[in-house]
């Protein structure tokens, strides 16, 4: 099967111990990365949106403003795909906890910060984005789910797509099924078409998933990625971090992605992939 190439313009990065991409290529560089602020700045959200959005909405908005200002595109041109693995779980706590205690008391505002595309919502609102967007969930293979996802629009549509992968810490008890003890989210800008923007370029194929070569990271990664269904998505950024390599991805039950990173030679008359030289 031929690979399907796509090409990233901007990347987003968030966690507790990371606040872009720039802090991951700085650790993969045995360098002790600047620690982010306690909560996702978000300035992409308007104030007022920022006061009364949940972390679930400001991690998003927050990768998703970073990616965006990388690329050089304005965020209201951009199909989006917003995956998440569990959505805003501190939110699901409490509608489930007060909707067995006091169910009349349920408010309103959380109702409506619970649905699944909540981040899609807020983010195309306060970039009067009118494309298309989409939510995907599909457990700890959402980011990859998403990726498929995002890939499919921007081959198929020639349009550029935003891609946003996130989930927040659990609470208890939710989180003894969840296993997400950290927030933790990431964003890519990828397109059909080769620019003057282009980070890196990638070959994805679709494989068996019985197939599938399990990608070891270094710590503190691996714990991170065990810690956070959305961390999935680590051993691409890592592989984007360094400028090199390819690693392998879980998409589906049954589908697996393997990705691998182009050489920059492969771009011909275009700059060198300014990833690579960001690591050097």
């Amino acid at each position: 099967m031929r690979p399907l190439r796509i090409h990233v313009e901007g990347i987003g990065l968030w966690s507790k111990q990371l606040g872009d991409f720039a802090a991951l290529q700085a650790l993969l560089g045995g360098h002790a990365p600047e620690p982010p602020s306690p909560k996702p700045a978000a300035t992409t959200l308007p104030p007022n949106e920022r006061r009364r959005a949940p972390e679930s909405v400001l991690l998003a908005a927050e990768v998703a403003g970073q990616a965006v200002a990388m690329s050089g595109r304005t965020a209201d041109s951009l199909t989006c795909v917003f995956s998440s693995s569990h959505g805003d779980q501190a939110i699901t706590d409490y509608m489930c906890a007060t909707l067995a205690s006091a169910p009349k008391e349920l408010s309103p505002i959380r109702f409506h910060n619970s649905v699944h595309n909540a981040p899609a919502g807020y983010w195309t609102i306060a970039t009067g984005c009118h494309e298309p967007s989409t939510a995907v969930c599909a457990q700890r293979m959402s980011f990859g789910a998403g990726l498929l996802e995002a890939i499919s629009h921007a081959l198929a549509d020639r349009c550029p797509v935003l891609l946003v992968c996130s989930d927040i810490a659990g609470v208890f008890p939710l989180v003894e099924e969840t296993g997400c003890t950290q927030s933790f989210g990431c964003a890519l800008v990828i397109t059909p078409d080769l620019s003057d923007s282009t980070l890196a370029s990638l070959d994805i194929t679709l494989a068996p998933i019985q197939d599938l070569a399990d990608d070891a990271l270094p710590e503190p990664l691996a714990g991170w990625r065990t810690a956070n269904a959305s961390a999935e998505a680590l051993p691409l950024l890592a592989v984007l971090a360094r400028g090199h390599g390819h690693c392998e991805l879980k998409a589906a039950a049954s589908l697996a992605l393997r990705i691998e990173l182009r050489a920059a030679a492969a771009r011909q008359d275009h700059a060198p992939s300014r990833a690579a030289e960001q690591v050097a």
